[in-house]
């Protein structure tokens, strides 16, 4: 049976002087590009909010994509890249997400976390839950993206983050790179954008995740339960504390779904196999 956490019961003054002692002596470049084999097996999932702009009363990942909801095809790419586990924030009908994947999630372990405030809270709400729940390396995918499965694939290695190149029109947080692929700066909300668009996939390891956590709780403590949690990424990378080596998605099929104009585009875009695009 499926493991099934429940939300933490107050918010606490977090222990910073332990969880910064298991940071502190750890250098960035100690924790930086890690050029070795695909060994994060974990992927965590956040896929409580409403998905109010698509207004279709479905939990946002069961919207289907060309005949497959977004949450069928996420599991597909997970099995075919070789994860064992993932990790689930549920919350706007998250018994439906939690019965679809009973029945489809074959080869994956599944385990939820439940956040009850997910129509007061944004994301970095749903991030924080997770974080006394997961002690190992992950990949962190929100649950309005569809993307072709070895893209996934390259975020199997700590540290890293999926980007594309900005277009006109791309809303959402963009990043700065500098000339060995390392993210430089992350800015969130309005603004003048920077070179590339994030695709809101990131891989972290356990001392940088630590470190994120001990901002988590800083913020959420203080009541900062509207905030993004790429506000957090931001403040680390300022204080060169998030080494991130940016992974290319532009060589590949993806789609953020958050509007009826998103949908009809990946719908379009997801409508043939692969190497039919463009003959």
């Amino acid at each position: 049976m499926p493991q099934i956490w429940t939300e933490k019961s107050s918010i606490t003054e977090t222990t910073e002087v332990e969880r910064n002692g298991a940071f502190r002596d750890v250098s960035v470049t100690s924790v930086g590009r890690d050029l070795g084999a695909k060994n994060v097996t974990t992927a965590l999932l956040l896929a409580a909010g409403e998905g109010a702009r698509l207004a279709n009363g479905l939990p946002k990942c069961l919207t289907e994509v060309s005949g497959e909801p977004i949450l069928g095809r996420l599991v597909a790419c997970l099995v075919e890249e070789g994860f064992e586990q993932l990790v689930v924030v549920v919350g706007y009908r998250g018994e439906e997400i939690r019965e679809y994947l009973d029945m489809h999630a074959v080869g994956l372990e599944i385990r939820y976390i439940e956040c009850r405030q997910y129509a007061t809270t944004n994301n970095i709400y749903s991030l924080w839950l997770a974080s006394e729940h997961l002690q190992v390396p992950f990949v962190l995918i929100e649950s309005d993206l569809v993307f072709d499965s070895h893209l996934l694939g390259q975020m199997r290695v700590s540290n890293r983050i999926a980007v594309a190149r900005l277009h006109e029109g791309m809303p959402g947080t963009t990043v700065s790179i500098d000339d060995s692929g390392m993210v430089k700066s992350f800015r969130v909300g309005d603004g003048p954008r920077l070179s590339h668009k994030t695709v809101n996939i990131c891989s972290l390891s356990l001392p940088i995740w630590h470190e994120v956590i001990r901002r988590l709780d800083r913020r959420i403590t203080a009541g900062r339960v509207h905030d993004y949690y790429e506000v957090v990424f931001a403040e680390m990378a300022a204080e060169e504390l998030l080494p991130l080596q940016a992974v290319s998605f532009d060589d590949g099929r993806w789609s953020e779904i958050d509007t009826p104009s998103d949908l009809f585009t990946a719908r379009y875009l997801f409508s043939e196999p692969l190497w039919t695009k463009g003959a």
